[in-house]
């Protein structure tokens, strides 16, 4: 593991997250960015901006974005923002505003 950055309380649910990351596990970091452009998923701004948090901490460390790979990517639950919502006779009904800790890891290509 050359360089790690995380997410936390991304306002989006992870089951959400992980249709996108799941296009990009394993992939250079280029072509990560090139997919992460093409896919039309709200949730791709927020993997992107982790992806380059984590790309700005290898370079500081000297490397480059053409040697890296992302060695792993996960999405886990975050905590959940509880509201209610009137409902009919008086009563309330629970919301559940699901959030995802995002983890990204790169490491160095090796051929």
């Amino acid at each position: 593991m050359i360089s790690i950055a995380r997410g936390k309380y991304i306002r989006v649910s992870s089951m959400k997250m992980r249709q996108v990351i799941d296009a990009i596990r394993g992939k250079d970091v280029p072509t990560s960015l090139a997919i992460l452009a093409q896919i039309n998923k709200g949730s791709c701004a927020d993997v992107k901006k982790v992806l380059d948090s984590a790309v700005s901490n290898a370079k500081q460390k000297g490397l480059s974005e053409n040697q890296l790979f992302i060695k792993s990517i996960t999405a886990n639950h975050g905590g959940a923002w509880k509201r209610f919502r009137a409902a009919s006779f008086g009563r309330a009904t629970p919301i559940l505003r699901r959030t995802t800790h995002l983890t990204v890891e790169l490491d160095i290509k090796t051929k």
